[in-house]
């Protein structure tokens, strides 16, 4: 099965990355952009037939190294 995790900074962390894309899409004169975001996507495959089991081995995948959660925080789809 096709497994995605979405990788983000939590709201009210600094984002570095953001920021200077933010800046260099103004300087490319597309003004209206603002409060960008950099976040991160896993895309794998997965053995197995049961979407609820591949959920919580995704779960404690990003609990474990997929994801700082002190910091970010993530999301999963199973497909």
């Amino acid at each position: 099965m096709k497994a995605k995790v979405h990788v983000f900074l939590k709201p009210g962390v600094l984002d570095v990355q953001g920021k200077a894309v933010e800046g260099a899409l103004h300087g490319l004169g597309w003004n209206g952009v603002n409060n960008v975001r950099v976040g991160k996507l896993l895309e794998f495959d997965m053995d197995g037939a049961d979407p609820e089991a591949a959920r919580a081995e995704l779960k404690a995948m990003c609990e474990k190294l997929l994801a700082n959660t002190v910091i970010e925080s993530y999301r999963v789809e199973v497909a």
